[in-house]
């Protein structure tokens, strides 16, 4: 039987500080689903990153990819042009670069979708709801998750309508 996974594939082992946030994200949260983590450069080792690759397509496993790669992110496009797996760009360095990391990890030709989300536990939770559409017992783990956000927001209001209130009755 297939397993659902997270394989992020990194451009160097300095992008593991920031591309290890997502199992963090996955294990505080709860969420059942294997992350495992590779290094392969789209630019240094093209023949280990499509080795790797081939790999991951004749395990039968469903899987989506986070791609961590700083400067040009060649590695999300490539990826993407060679899986049939969703591909998810989280570049380490977008706060930096900004705009022009968007149109570098993105920009691919027609046909090669990749998907950019710069904050490592949003590309988790986007690939948790991908791997969800195949098994829907995952549906639990996002309910339960959604429940704890919203929660969070509600005793957030309540915690700033008391401050503001008590700082109020300090003003009269």
């Amino acid at each position: 039987m297939p397993k659902e996974k997270i394989i992020v594939l990194m451009g160097s082992k300095r992008d593991h500080k920031f591309a290890s946030r997502i199992g963090v994200f996955l294990r505080e949260e709860g969420f059942p689903i294997t992350c495992d983590y590779n290094v392969a450069s789209a630019h240094r080792t093209p023949q280990k990153l499509l080795n790797d690759l081939q790999e991951y397509e004749n395990s039968g496993d469903n899987i989506v990819l986070i791609t961590v790669a700083g400067l040009s992110d060649a590695l999300s496009g490539v990826v993407a042009g060679y899986t049939k797996y969703p591909v998810i760009a989280c570049p380490p360095d977008s706060e930096k670069y900004e705009g022009a990391k968007i149109f570098s990890s993105v920009a691919t030709p027609k046909g090669i979708p990749v998907a950019y989300i710069p904050k490592p536990e949003n590309a988790a939770l986007a690939a948790v709801r991908i791997l969800a559409l195949s098994n829907h017992s995952l549906y639990e783990s996002l309910r339960r998750y959604k429940q704890k956000t919203e929660r969070n927001v509600y005793e957030s209001a309540g915690e700033v309508k008391k401050i503001s209130k008590s700082k109020g009755k300090r003003l009269k």
